[in-house]
């Protein structure tokens, strides 16, 4: 994990950590499970984590534009979805278990994924084009 990764990992663990304690909202609890849970697993833990209404999103860079090509997770009354991976794509489950959302993702995850690229999504394609001789 590169110290932009962790890095990221470490500020969204301690803002749901907080969130959870001080926010009334019947989300602050399971997103914070979720981000845990989410940081616990090896082959998530290598991607850019990022966060909007109450989703976690994973990217394979750690910049803005980040990729779309991870299904991301997100709460609803306690329960979880995973859609994705762009916001046009089909709801692909929802689950009472933090645990199976994040099986979910790691089951789609693009072959060779990850490590995070250390850029934008725009770097990344032309990186991979350079690399596969494209």
């Amino acid at each position: 994990m590169t110290p932009t990764v962790e890095a990221a990992w470490h500020k969204i663990l301690t803002t749901a950590d907080e969130r959870h304690r001080t926010e009334t909202s019947p989300l602050a609890a399971p997103f914070a499970e979720l981000v845990l849970v989410a940081q616990a697993e090896p082959l998530l833990r290598q991607l850019y984590p990022w966060t909007g209404m109450w989703e976690l999103h994973f990217s394979r860079c750690t910049e803005v534009r980040h990729t779309w090509d991870i299904p991301y997770i997100g709460t609803l009354d306690g329960r979880y979805y995973v859609e994705g991976p762009s916001r046009t794509s089909p709801r692909i489950a929802e689950t009472d278990s933090a645990r199976a959302a994040v099986a979910m993702v790691v089951d789609r995850l693009p072959p060779g994924c990850g490590p995070a690229f250390i850029g934008s999504a725009e770097e990344l394609a032309a990186y991979e084009r350079e690399r596969d001789g494209r």
